[in-house]
């Protein structure tokens, strides 16, 4: 049995590691074994998956300029599938999302300017060649196609003429999303969003025409919108609109929730970006540090990092034994999904950050790091001319860090005080430019747990 010290300590190592199971595993039965898998349409799938190799695509709709946690799981799904072999596609609903999926929601979408949909298209773009291009998985280059691409050409009546007359309207009623909506007394639901699974069962016989798509994944709210595509398919197929004949298939992941049944990934703050200028490595690693408790850490390994389930396992037992740190499966967590979303980079500014927020730490700090943790330690804005040259205990009280000089004082005699991490030994300590991190930071601590960010203004 591995004792905790090793796991506080690999909490932070693993995430320099690049965690990968074997190429040769079969997807199918790992993510099963990963509790990544809520439905499937055929039961062939893992047969084939284990002897084929299958181009497999999952949609992101721009309905903001950055993916959040939620989505993560579908990027994650599809690195899986690259990392045994298969060829990943992701695609971007630049016409998809003109449209709005209903799926999961009570109310319409808001309706967005041509201008802020291509904005998000490029955001969400940027992320997906991050995490899926970027060397994060190994296996098959990925695809990132955009399906405006074949949708900006298409009139209306060619598209009935030509897709339209292959759905079934009943069964696109029956489709929890359109039920739901219906049953609302005041709002219904749009024939725009209604037409929306349409839409998005036809990139499915896009993609397999053109691309040799054989399969795509969702969320479990987007079983209904596999069905339709599949459904397309295949009625294509017997009319001989397509000219693929190979079995196609769907696949759906559980969505990302805690325990009480809301969902990760919302904080009240909004939603947790993956965009860094949106919201930073620090703050992120901190949501994942402290939102996931004993209960359901395991489940949230298995599902949102790359590390061996008989390591994790390991981990799971330890948690039971004696001398176990407590959040120590957390920081594991929290180290690797940052380091997947961030890079090395972004985790080691966000170990950084928590390390210099830690009560007594003495971390030494640069700019990047007292940015980073700026928006969770309380901040104050001066003028030079009140820092520079003024007596410490006269800046603490200003600040109110202290309610008067004299208690300061004590509290540097004490050595209590620390200026950038760094412990204040003479109570006459006057502030100085050398003070100011690239002239414009310092943070003071007052005791273990009491800091302050001072900036100087203009």
């Amino acid at each position: 049995m591995l004792h905790s010290c090793y796991w506080a300590n690999a909490a932070i190592a693993a995430a320099k590691t690049s965690h990968a199971e074997s190429s040769s595993e079969n997807v199918i039965q790992l993510l099963r074994a990963r509790g990544l898998i809520q439905d499937t349409t055929n039961d062939a799938l893992e047969k084939v998956a284990g002897s084929e190799t299958l181009s497999v695509y999952c949609g992101f709709d721009p309905t903001a300029e950055s993916l959040h946690l939620g989505n993560l799981l579908g990027i994650i799904v599809l690195t899986w599938f690259q990392r045994c072999g298969h060829r990943p596609v992701a695609l971007l609903g630049g016409a998809t999302g003109r449209v709005g999926d209903p799926s999961g929601r009570s109310t319409e979408r808001p309706v967005l300017s041509e201008e802020e949909i291509e904005r998000n298209v490029r955001g969400i773009k940027r992320i997906l060649e991050q995490l899926i291009t970027s060397g994060n998985g190994a296996g098959p280059a990925p695809q990132i196609l955009n399906n405006l691409d074949w949708f900006q050409g298409v009139g209306l009546l060619t598209f009935l003429r030509d897709v339209g007359k292959y759905a079934r309207v009943g069964t696109m009623l029956s489709r929890d999303a359109v039920k739901s909506r219906m049953e609302l007394d005041n709002e219904g639901i749009s024939y725009t969003e209604f037409t929306y699974q349409l839409l998005q069962g036809y990139d499915f016989v896009h993609l397999n025409r053109e691309h040799g798509v054989r399969m795509q994944i969702g969320g479990s709210d987007q079983m209904g919108n596999i069905i339709t595509g599949l459904e397309l398919i295949r009625r294509m197929n017997t009319a001989g609109e397509s000219p693929s004949q190979e079995a196609c298939f769907g696949l759906t992941f559980p969505l990302l929730t805690k325990a009480d049944g809301t969902k990760m990934g919302k904080s009240a703050g909004g939603a947790i970006w993956l965009a860094a200028d949106r919201l930073s490595p620090f703050k992120f690693y901190q949501y994942l540090l402290t939102n996931v408790g004993d209960a359901e850490i395991m489940k949230f390994l298995r599902m949102l990092t790359f590390v061996p389930l008989e390591e994790l396992e390991t981990l799971e037992a330890s948690m039971h034994e004696p001398g176990y740190r407590p959040n120590t499966a957390q920081r594991l967590l929290a180290a690797e999904v940052t380091r997947f979303v961030h890079g090395q980079q972004g985790l080691d500014q966000a170990l950084k950050a928590t390390e210099a927020l830690a009560p007594g730490s003495d971390t030494a700090l640069d700019a990047e790091t007292l940015e980073a943790v700026a928006e969770s330690a309380p901040s104050v804005e001066l003028h030079r001319e009140q820092v520079v040259g003024q007596p410490l205990t006269d800046v603490m009280v200003a600040i109110k860090l202290q309610d008067s000089k004299a208690a300061a004082r004590r509290l540097i005699k004490g050595g209590g005080v620390r200026l950038n991490n760094v412990k204040v030994e003479s109570e006459q300590h006057v502030l100085s430019e050398e003070d100011l991190i690239e002239g414009r930071l310092v943070l003071i601590a007052a005791g273990k747990k009491n800091k302050m960010l001072v900036r100087i203004g203009s």
